[in-house]
């Protein structure tokens, strides 16, 4: 199976209904093409669409080669702004959008706390600082990754205690959130409260902080993908009367935010990306990505990699 959905090209062909594009256009690439039918496409979240065609999900093919075909609607154009590699990293931008912005509903003025800082998380806290969050609070266990997150996007960082000998999940996360709450000065209700909290780890002792740590008629969103059986304190999310939420990839005008959002300035892709390679050097980016770090020592955030016959350069 080839892989590949993060991706962003040159138009090489476009069929004859096809009228805002021509060949030679950059586009970012949006790689699901969905059913346009079903309930959830009418309803105008095709997310959810069960007959979706997303690349490098089996049994579909992905975006790493010289064509790939799409749907005119699923390319956009690239203002002169924005890089080969901005156009890639729209893909996980949406993501983010659509977990903090249309979901998870932030305003000026309101207060975030993200868990996981890996790009998904980090891209989640550009677009709470472009939508004005007072408070951006970014929460790990790998110390650079925070120290990444603070000059990044965040106002504030917490790491998590370690595990104690015998301490179970639950009772680990009761004692993370209320050294967590102690540390940063957050409260149950009012100005110091915690408005949305957005997890991007899959982690269940993370998953368990977030829901203690966010305030009472706050919400919670997951976007991070983990074991599938988790244990959530019910009652704490009955008697706090909290909105939970489950964000899935993006939807409708998720991408043309991400775009505007990078256009703008607003959000800056470009630090992001910490290695690049060459189509022929394709596996030794996916092995960089698994080791988790590049043979310069340096630690992996994202990696891209060129289009056949295109210098690393060109991006």
């Amino acid at each position: 199976m080839v892989l590949g959905h993060e991706s962003s090209g040159v138009i090489a062909k476009v069929g004859s209904l096809v009228s805002h594009l021509k060949p030679g256009d950059r586009v970012s690439i949006e790689p699901g093409a969905t059913c346009r039918t079903c309930v959830a496409c009418k309803e105008g979240r095709y997310e959810l669409c069960p007959n979706i065609r997303f690349a490098a999900t089996p049994p579909f093919d992905g975006t790493l080669g010289r064509y790939y075909a799409v749907p005119g609607d699923l390319a956009y154009p690239l203002p002169s702004e924005l890089s080969f590699e901005d156009g890639a990293m729209i893909e996980p931008l949406s993501v983010a959008v659509h977990a903090v912005a249309k979901l998870g509903n932030l305003r000026t003025s309101e207060s975030i706390a993200i868990f996981g800082c890996g790009p998904v998380g980090l891209l989640c806290m550009a677009v709470a600082k472009a939508f004005g969050a007072s408070r951006v609070i970014a929460v790990d266990i790998v110390p650079h990754r925070l120290e990444f997150a603070k000059s990044y996007a965040a106002t504030d960082t917490f790491m998590p205690p370690l595990l104690e000998q015998g301490e179970t999940n639950v009772a680990f996360s009761k004692r993370a959130a209320a050294l967590m709450k102690a540390a940063l000065g957050i409260a149950e209700q009012g100005d110091r409260g915690i408005d949305l909290v957005v997890d991007a780890s899959g982690a269940e002792m993370s998953i368990q902080t977030g829901i203690r740590i966010v305030k009472s008629g706050g919400t919670y969103v997951q976007v991070g993908m983990g074991r599938p059986d988790v244990a959530i304190d019910m009652s704490t999310v009955v008697c706090k009367q909290l909105t939970v939420k489950g964000s899935f990839r993006y939807g409708a005008g998720d991408y043309p935010l991400a775009i505007s959002l990078v256009a703008q300035g607003k959000v800056d892709l470009k630090p992001l990306v910490s290695h690049r390679f060459s189509f022929q050097d394709a596996l030794l980016a996916f092995e960089t990505t698994r080791n988790g770090k590049g043979s310069d020592g340096k630690g992996v955030i994202k990696t891209m990699i060129s289009g056949p016959d295109v210098k690393v350069s060109e991006l």
